[in-house]
C-alpha cells in the first residue's frame, strides 16, 4: 500500500454521531476521511473533513466505485441501525440493514483489493455477562437483535480473514457519550434515546426523563453502564487503523473506561453540570436491557496503547450539555 492510499479512508456512516467524531480524529492524524452515508440518520453538515458520497452501503457497485475512485487504503465501518428497543420491535429491518451493509461492503472490498477494516461493534454482543467487568473472552450471547447483528458481523469478518487477505479490528464499545470538546460536532438523534441527552433535555425543560426500571439488582435499582467519551472512541479508531497499517494482526477489543455509572448517577451529574433539576418519571424496564455492562479495557491498552482520557462523568456530561440547551461549562 502506498502512503497516498493509506491516507484515504472510507468511513461508512461518517455523517453520524460517532462517525463524524472519528472523521475529525482521522483528519487530525493526517488521514483524509471519505464519507459514505445515506443520511437517513446522519447529517450532511457534520461532514467537515473530507468528501461525502450519498448512497446506500448495500449498493455494492457504488461501494466499489468509492473504493476505486478515491484510492481507498482502508475502511472504518460505522453504518448501522443502533437502537436496542427499535431492534426488538423491528428485527427484520435490523437484519436487512446491518447484515446487508456488511455483506455488500466485504464483497466490494475483496473485489477492489482493500484488505483492512475497523468495525464498530458493541458490548451488546455479550448479552448478560456472568462476570463484571467484561473481558473480550466472555461468552458472546446477545439478547436483542441489534446485538445479534453486531455479533454476526464479527463472524463475517473472521470468515473473510480466513478466506482472503482481510485484516480487521472489531471494537466492542460500551456507551458512547459526550461531544467534541471544541464544539464543532455533537450528538443529534431523532428520536433521541440515549440517557445523557435525555437527562439534559429534561433539565432544559423538555418534559420528564423516564427511568426505565428501578428494580434491577444494582445498588440503587437502576441500570449501570460504562460511559466512554465519543472523542476517546474516535481516537481509538485511529489507533486501530494505525495498528492494521503497521501490519498488525486482526483483533477484538473492548472500549470503555472500566467504571460504571447508574441511571441515577447520570441524573445527578446532569443536575450538577446544568444547575437545574432533572424531572423524572418511573417506567417499566425496557426489553433487551442487561442490568450492568462495564468494560475491562486492559486489552485495548496493551494492544493499541489506548486509555480513555476524558473519563469523569461530569466532564462527559458537560461536553454534551451545549447540544441540549445548556451553556458550555468546560
Amino acid at each position: 500500500m502506498t502512503r497516498r492510499e493509506a491516507e484515504h479512508i472510507l468511513v461508512t456512516g461518517g455523517a453520524g454521531y460517532i462517525g463524524s467524531h472519528a472523521c475529525k480524529a482521522l483528519a487530525q492524524a493526517g488521514f483524509t476521511p471519505v464519507v459514505l452515508d445515506n443520511l437517513s440518520r446522519g447529517h450532511a453538515d457534520a461532514v467537515k473533513w473530507g468528501p461525502l458520497i450519498k448512497g446506500d452501503l448495500r449498493d455494492t457497485d457504488l461501494v466499489r466505485s468509492a473504493l476505486r475512485d478515491h484510492n481507498i487504503g482502508a475502511v472504518i465501518h460505522f453504518a448501522a441501525y443502533a437502537y436496542v428497543g427499535e431492534s426488538m420491535a423491528q428485527p427484520a429491518m435490523y437484519y436487512d440493514n446491518n447484515l446487508g451493509s456488511m455483506i455488500s461492503l466485504l464483497q466490494a472490498m475483496q473485489a477492489e483489493g482493500v484488505g483492512q477494516i475497523v468495525f464498530s461493534s458493541s458490548c451488546a454482543t455479550y448479552g448478560i455477562p456472568e462476570v463484571q467487568p467484561i473481558t473480550e473472552d466472555a461468552p458472546q450471547a446477545p439478547i436483542n437483535p441489534y446485538g445479534r447483528t453486531k455479533l454476526i458481523c464479527e463472524w463475517m469478518l473472521k470468515d473473510g480473514a480466513a478466506a482472503w487477505n482481510l485484516r480487521f479490528a472489531a471494537l466492542r464499545y460500551f456507551n458512547a457519550a459526550g461531544a467534541d470538546p471544541e464544539g464543532e460536532i455533537g450528538e443529534r438523534h431523532d428520536p433521541e434515546t440515549h440517557l445523557i441527552p435525555l437527562a439534559l433535555l429534561a433539565a432544559a425543560g423538555h418534559g420528564s426523563l423516564q427511568v426505565m426500571g428501578e428494580d434491577y439488582p444494582t445498588p440503587d435499582g437502576t441500570c449501570i453502564r460504562d460511559y466512554i467519551h465519543v472523542s476517546d472512541l474516535a481516537r481509538a479508531h485511529v489507533l486501530a487503523l494505525e495498528h492494521l497499517g503497521r501490519g498488525g494482526e486482526s483483533l477484538e477489543v473492548n472500549l470503555g473506561t472500566g467504571q460504571g455509572h447508574s441511571v441515577r448517577e447520570v441524573i445527578a451529574a446532569a443536575a450538577r453540570v446544568t444547575g437545574r433539576d432533572v424531572p423524572v418519571l418511573p417506567a417499566s424496564r425496557r426489553a433487551g436491557d442487561p442490568a450492568m455492562l462495564t468494560a475491562d479495557p486492559s486489552r485495548a491498552a496493551e494492544r493499541l496503547g489506548f486509555r480513555a482520557e476524558i473519563s469523569a462523568l461530569d466532564d462527559i456530561v458537560a461536553d454534551a450539555a451545549p447540544w441540549f440547551g445548556h451553556p458550555q461549562r468546560r
